[in-house]
């Protein structure tokens, strides 16, 4: 794995995304900035069912470190009562119905 991520890394393209094994989080490739070097980041952006990332950008992770304490965060209960009283308010999004596409059988 590591090997594959040195060289996405160094061949990569800026903010390329490469999906992974698990559905929904994805590598990014970050360009250098005011003076760091290019580096990778996790996207964790919910799919749909064809596999295809739900938003244009997703929650970035750049460190074991900042996951742990999104995970902090997302555990709180207080997150919890909050998200269920916003749903309470908010309307609910309409979804569009999407066709299938065409397939072609062989």
């Amino acid at each position: 794995m590591e090997a594959k991520l040195a060289d996405f890394l160094k061949s990569g393209k800026d903010w390329e995304r490469k999906p992974t094994s698990v559905l929904g989080v994805f590598v990014l490739k970050m360009p250098p900035f005011k003076g760091s070097p290019a580096r990778l980041a996790v996207e964790l952006n919910p799919t749909d069912e064809a596999g295809r990332p739900t938003r244009k950008r997703g929650v970035l992770l750049r460190s074991s470190a900042e996951l742990a304490e999104y995970k902090k965060l997302i555990e709180d209960e207080r997150l919890t009562s909050l998200l269920k009283g916003i749903d309470s308010l908010s309307s609910k999004p309409v979804k569009k119905e999407e066709r299938a596409p065409e397939i072609i059988e062989i």
